[in-house]
């Protein structure tokens, strides 16, 4: 039996164990419990990377003094700040981990809901629906069948403002955790900005990161884009897991 088709076998066990409770919608409750499963699993990587990320800015002081040391030769910056970090095992990408491993559960998830059959037979879990739109369809489809303001438009129209509500959030706590480290100068820096590595400092001195981190902020508003374009249980599991995201970053950053 294929990995699909085990997969689609547990989807379908826990939307009939939910079916008593979310009646037609059953599977879409699935798949919001298979994206808390996951998140849970990963939660002790998430926990980490606040660790590690709070022992980033515990070096600060000790970059700041490689700044002043080395602030004619960016070259030689960097490669001291990736040696700081690697003799006190501090990896400044170890925030990127929980993220990277949601991605085999979503893409699994993506090919299922995309594929017309599964382990040789129809792919019943098509059938299914949340509040009328077809787990399988996309919002091209819930256009063209009913309009923005059909059965299946409204449905999106709420996974919408749902990420725009949780990108928002996270997009006013960066701004207000930018705005703490720059007032804090060069003290210790805040737990907000502690939720954004961008704003502990030293950012600059690892190649690259320093330009995935100032865009950071943006990302989550491309999660509309993903919504609007992957099939409504993908889109279920990106909305479940960006809300996840934001709550445990709040938590854990407090």
């Amino acid at each position: 039996m294929s990995v699909l088709a085990v997969f689609a076998t547990l989807v379908e066990q826990l939307a009939d164990l939910l079916q008593p409770l979310f009646h037609a919608s059953a599977a879409a409750a699935a798949i919001v419990l298979f994206t808390a499963l996951v998140r849970l699993l990963v939660h002790p990587l998430s926990r980490a990377a606040a660790r590690g990320q709070k022992a980033r800015a515990a070096l600060q002081p000790q970059v700041a003094e490689l700044r002043r040391r080395h602030a004619k030769d960016p070259e030689k910056l960097q490669r001291a700040v990736l040696d700081l970090h690697a003799r006190e095992q501090v990896s400044p990408l170890s925030g990127c981990l929980p993220g990277l491993l949601q991605l085999p559960a979503f893409f699994l998830l993506y090919h299922l809901f995309s594929s017309t059959s599964v382990g040789g037979g129809t792919n019943t879990l098509l059938t299914h629906r949340l509040f009328g739109a077809p787990l399988g369809d996309r919002w091209t489809d819930a256009l063209a069948h009913g309009g923005p303001f059909g059965a299946a438009g409204l449905v999106y129209a709420a996974l919408f403002v749902v990420v725009a509500v949780v990108a928002g959030f996270g997009y006013v706590r960066t701004k207000r955790a930018t705005a703490a480290a720059q007032a804090a100068g060069a003290g210790t820096p805040s737990a907000a900005a502690l939720a954004n590595p961008a704003l502990s400092g030293g950012a600059d001195q690892v190649p690259g990161l320093g330009a995935v981190q100032r865009v950071a902020p943006f990302l989550p508003f491309l999660t509309l884009v993903t919504v609007a374009v992957v099939p409504l249980a993908a889109a279920l599991y990106v909305v479940t897991s960006t809300t996840w995201t934001a709550v445990e970053r709040a938590v854990l950053y407090r």
